[in-house]
C-alpha cells in the first residue's frame, strides 16, 4: 500500500482537502482525530498526558484539548512531553490502520498531520506529500471565525509551527488555497485522480 502524507500549517485547509479527498474516495486517516481518540477515557495516552501535564487538563473527566493547547504552547518543554508521549501511539495507529485498508483492497490511504516533513526531509513510510498553502491573513480570518481564536492566539499558533513554505522541496503536490471552495477542490480532486490512475 502506498501512504501519502496531507500537511500544511493550521488554519490552512488541509482537513477540508481531506473531506474532499474521502469523497473521491481515497480512505484518509486523520492524526488529530485519532490523537484525540487516544487521550480518550480509557485511551492508551490519557494516564501518560494526564501524568505529564497535571490533572488541571480535565474537564467533566475528560482531557480538554483547548486547556492542553494553552499548557504547551509556548512551553517547548511540556510541548516535547507530549510529543514523546503521543508520536509514537499515533503512528502504531496510524499502521495498524494502514494495515486494515490494505487487506481491504485499497491501494492508497492518505495520512493528514500538520507535523510531517518537519526536519525537511519527506517522512520515511510516505511514498508522496501534498502540502496545503494558504496566507497568513487568511488562516487567522479562518481561526477566529471557526475556532473562536482572538487574533494574537491565533498568529502565536501558526507562528509556533514550521513555516509551511519550508516543506515545499518536500511536496510532490501543492495545493494552493487561495480562492474559492471549489477552487481548492478542483486541485484535490485532480491530484485524487492521478493518485487513483496510479493505483490501477
Amino acid at each position: 500500500m502506498r501512504i501519502i502524507g496531507l500537511t500544511g500549517g493550521i488554519g490552512c485547509g488541509k482537513s477540508e482537502a481531506g473531506r474532499r479527498f474521502s469523497e473521491n474516495g481515497i480512505p484518509v486517516l486523520d492524526a488529530d482525530e485519532i490523537a484525540h481518540e487516544l487521550i480518550a477515557p480509557g485511551g492508551a495516552a490519557e494516564q501518560a498526558v494526564l501524568d505529564a501535564l497535571g490533572g488541571d487538563i480535565l474537564v467533566r473527566g475528560r482531557i480538554d484539548r483547548a486547556r492542553v493547547a494553552e499548557k504547551v504552547f509556548g512551553h517547548p518543554e511540556r510541548l516535547e512531553r507530549l510529543n514523546a508521549i503521543m508520536h509514537p501511539l499515533v503512528g502504531m495507529e496510524i499502521g495498524r490502520r494502514c494495515a486494515a485498508l490494505a487487506e481491504a483492497g485499497h491501494g492508497t490511504a492518505v495520512v493528514e498531520a500538520a507535523l510531517l516533513a518537519e526536519q525537511g526531509r519527506r517522512d520515511d513510510y510516505l511514498q508522496g506529500l501534498i502540502l496545503v498553502l494558504c496566507a497568513e491573513t487568511d488562516r487567522v480570518n479562518w481561526l477566529v471565525a471557526l475556532r473562536h481564536l482572538d487574533r494574537e492566539e491565533a498568529l502565536r499558533r501558526i507562528r509556533a509551527q514550521t513555516p509551511p513554505e519550508r516543506k515545499i522541496p518536500c511536496a510532490d503536490w501543492i495545493i494552493h488555497n487561495d480562492g474559492s471552495l471549489q477552487h481548492l477542490y478542483d486541485q484535490v480532486d485532480a491530484i485524487a485522480k492521478a493518485i487513483r490512475e496510479a493505483d490501477k
